[in-house]
């Protein structure tokens, strides 16, 4: 039997195509299960269509450190929904399949290890994802996720920040796959008026350690913002604004699939626009 294999090489070849055509590449985020399994799936369906390159699929918890209240509501609606592993990994895969594109799982660590490393790694290959996103993994500790992840062919992203430090910077980059997260601020996810400079500065910081793609994320939640940062990044990271459409359209999901789709159309011209 053969063994599956997941879909970095997938999410390597979106990332240097977006290179190539001088554009950074925009990734968007939801949380599975939100507002329903079959909703999440449609919806992150959606947002490919619309224009993002790449997915983050989220793994809703209860006890999240990087999330902000926007994605806490959306987290939260999923769990009271039921919303279980299974139901993220087949987020993951039916919205690879629907597309083509690279899905990947953003997911705390917590959960990976009580689901089974080997197992969860086997099951989001098996899906056709494309590795995932742990922000809350310690690098020194991530040795059993990486070789899972090596052996069935996922990428494993890891999180910088502005106060990282460079040689954690050389350590964390030498070690993860796909590309590295940059939150372009200390804090929790959200829009915010600004990314600022001091997400460009962790870029050059990040890319004088490995030749990764680097994409930011945290507070992008604009057309003007994604071109802001596409300036200087190689994908554009958002999540709370795909949410914040989502949640305005709370009780019409026809209209919520479109908001996100509308929206990530938008961003798409926006990280388009290099000068």
């Amino acid at each position: 039997m053969t063994q599956a294999t997941g879909n970095i090489a997938l999410l390597d070849s979106v990332l240097a195509t977006a290179r190539e055509e001088n554009r950074a590449a925009l990734v968007g985020y939801l949380p599975a299960g939100f507002p329903t399994v079959d909703g999440g799936i449609r919806a992150a369906t959606a947002m490919l269509e619309g224009g993002c390159d790449i997915v983050e699929v989220g793994l809703p918890h209860s006890d999240p450190v990087l999330d902000g209240p926007v994605i806490q509501t959306a987290d939260d609606i999923a769990l009271r929904g039921g919303v279980r592993i299974p139901d993220v990994i087949r987020t993951v895969g039916e919205a690879h399949a629907a597309t083509g594109a690279p899905v990947l799982c953003m997911t705390y660590w917590n959960p990976v290890y009580r689901y089974g490393v080997e197992r969860f790694a086997a099951e989001m290959a098996a899906a056709g994802g494309a590795g995932c996103i742990l922000p809350d993994l310690p690098v020194q500790e991530a040795g059993e996720w990486c070789a899972a992840a090596e052996k069935h062919g996922l990428a494993t992203v890891f999180v910088v920040a502005p106060s990282t430090r460079d040689a954690r910077l050389a350590q964390i980059t030498a070690a993860g796959s796909g590309f590295v997260y940059a939150a372009s601020l200390m804090g929790v996810t959200g829009t915010r008026e600004s990314v600022g400079h001091e997400a460009q500065e962790l870029v050059r910081r990040t890319r004088a350690t490995t030749d990764l793609p680097v994409c930011v994320g945290l507070g992008v939640s604009n057309p003007e913002q994604a071109a802001e940062v596409a300036q200087f990044a190689d994908g554009v990271i958002v999540g709370s604004a795909f949410v914040q459409r989502m949640l305005a359209d709370e009780h019409d999901l026809e209209a919520g699939l479109a908001g996100v789709r509308t929206l990530a159309g938008e961003l798409a011209a926006g990280v388009r626009k290099r000068s």
